[in-house]
C-alpha cells in the first residue's frame, strides 16, 4: 500500500515563507513526476507546481518567481518552498505522485492536504 503524507503547512504571514514536504511511502517501484496542487474555499483545485524524475519544472503563472519545487529521489520526497506568501495563496494544498507500486499499475496518488493559511 503506497501512502503520501505532506507536513510543514501552517499558518504565516503575507512576505512570510514556508515550505512543504511530501515522503511516499509503501511497495513503490518507481516514482515517475511529481507535483503540488492547491484548492481554495470554493474554487476548483488547480495544479502548483510539478517536476517530473528527471527535466523541467513546471508553475502556475501566479507563483512563478515565489515558489520552488524539488525532489529528493532516494527519499522519495518532494518539497515545495514558498516565499512571498499572499493571502492568495491561502488553501489546501495537496501532494500528487505518478507511480508504479510493486505489483501494480502506473496511476496517480494524492496525499491527505495540508493547509496553508497566509493572513494579511
Amino acid at each position: 500500500q503506497v501512502q503520501l503524507v505532506e507536513s510543514g503547512g501552517g499558518l504565516v504571514q503575507a512576505g512570510g515563507s514556508l515550505r512543504l514536504s511530501c515522503a511516499a511511502s509503501g511497495s513503490i517501484f518507481s516514482i515517475n513526476a511529481m507535483g503540488w496542487y492547491r484548492q481554495a474555499p470554493g474554487k476548483q483545485r488547480e495544479l502548483v507546481a510539478t517536476i517530473p524524475r528527471a527535466g523541467s519544472t513546471n508553475y502556475v503563472d501566479s507563483v512563478k518567481g515565489r515558489f520552488t519545487i524539488s525532489r529528493d529521489n532516494a527519499k522519495n520526497t518532494v518539497y515545495l518552498q514558498m516565499n512571498s506568501l499572499k493571502p492568495e495563496d491561502t488553501a489546501v494544498y495537496y501532494c500528487n505522485a505518478g507511480l508504479w507500486a510493486v505489483g501494480a499499475d502506473y496511476r496517480a496518488y494524492w496525499g491527505q492536504g495540508t493547509q496553508v493559511t497566509v493572513s494579511s
